[in-house]
């Protein structure tokens, strides 16, 4: 088949980043004729490794210079960015007629299905419906941004309903769009899968994530500095980066902790830090199916985890391998971290739980369920 993914970006360290090359790494590396398109490349070159079987198509249009303007202006630009960028997807999709193309729920949707160009037409969400494209960010602002934002899911909903799938990674998230268009269920698979695990003897917790207000950094700090009074030969690694790294080192001040954390830029060895460490650590707000959890429990990390919306949860056996705890109680996450510290047979007993339990999500498992996905709804169209 001729796939097409649309896409912001492939240059950033990150579970939705990896998730995509590595799903259209695998289509190509199996004989299908695969195309990555981006809207802007300007920013760096991709993260991770690209297959050389698969295209990638830069259109060239940075978004990201409406920001720093007064909203009137930001408008502008952003609408004269769309004019663009709605001619050159609808100029590449009519020029290659691909099979199918794929969507994940971002600029494109509000002209993708306008596009003639014979496909199918499917979007993947790699989010919670509530936090897509950061509405609601927008929602907890002005009465000017809270409209905005009501319009913009208003067209998002309406562009869903004209697809001909919506694939997502939970069933909670699947049940929240229940009713406008035919949602599927498939969740990430392993991104790898070492031939050893963890020891779980080295006194390092772990966190590997972006630093944005998704990932809840002022709770994963206070839960380590109630973790940290208790345990001061231990040390937390935090690997990310983002607009809010400022902020971070600022909570890693307040709190007192330079002792007790360390920050690094995010890594490409990202698996071999796992394995140096004995326990994974996750404060989100939101999630959609957090790969950093799959991840981790590949290495043989058990972990905890606010038992946020969501994705957690569909990991996670608790009490097996990890612990779900209360959403934003920063209090039992860190007592259950303090637990998996004090109790190492417990630590390394869910160190194998997390191992074993994490092989459902065997890559070619899920690309499996991905590509029947495809051949059930081309052939839906060609009846």
């Amino acid at each position: 088949m001729k796939i097409v993914y649309i896409v912001e970006a492939v240059n950033l360290q990150g579970g939705y980043d990896r998730i995509i090359i590595e799903k259209a790494n695998y289509l190509a590396e199996h004989g299908h004729d695969v195309t990555i398109t981006v809207s802007s490349h300007s920013l760096g070159k991709p993260f991770y490794p690209l297959s050389k079987k698969l295209n990638l198509v830069d259109f060239d249009i940075n978004f990201h210079r409406q920001y720093g303007h007064n909203i009137i202006f930001r408008y502008y630009i952003y609408f004269t960015c769309m004019r663009r960028y709605r001619h050159a997807v609808s100029d590449f999709l009519l020029k290659n007629r691909p099979d199918v193309v794929i969507s994940t729920l971002g600029r494109e949707m509000d002209f993708l299905t306008e596009i003639h160009d014979g496909s199918i037409k499917l979007a993947e969400s790699h989010i919670a419906r509530d936090f897509v494209r950061n509405f609601h960010l927008l929602e907890n602002r002005s009465f000017l941004y809270r409209l905005i934002a009501r319009y913009w899911r208003h067209k998002m909903d309406r562009a869903v309903h004209n697809l001909d799938a919506l694939v997502l990674l939970t069933q909670h998230d699947a049940d929240s769009w229940a009713g406008l268009t035919k949602t599927y269920v498939i969740p990430n698979s392993i991104p790898f899968y070492p031939s050893c695990s963890s020891s779980c003897d080295n006194k390092v917790v772990i966190f590997v994530g972006r630093f944005n207000e998704q990932k809840g950094l002022e709770y994963l700090i206070k839960t380590w500095e109630s973790t940290f009074k208790k345990h001061r030969d231990w040390t937390l690694h935090i690997y990310g980066d983002g607009d809010q790294k400022e902020m971070l080192y600022q909570l890693i001040s307040k709190a007192g902790l330079e002792k007790g954390v360390k920050v690094h830029q995010p890594t490409k060895k990202i698996m071999e830090k796992y394995l140096e460490s004995s326990i994974f650590l996750l404060t989100s707000r939101f999630e959609g199916l957090p790969m950093v959890i799959v991840e981790a429990m590949a290495c043989g990390l058990p972990v905890v985890s606010f038992d946020c919306p969501y994705g957690p949860a569909d990991i996670i056996q608790n009490g097996e391998d990890g612990y779900l705890v209360e959403y934003l109680n920063t209090d039992e996450a860190a007592l259950k971290v303090c637990e998996l510290i004090e109790n190492p047979e417990l630590r390394k007993q869910m160190s194998r739980n997390a191992r074993e339990n994490i092989k459902r999500f065997d890559r070619n498992v899920i690309m499996k369920k991905w590509v029947d996905l495809f051949e059930i709804l081309c052939n839906e169209k060609k009846h």
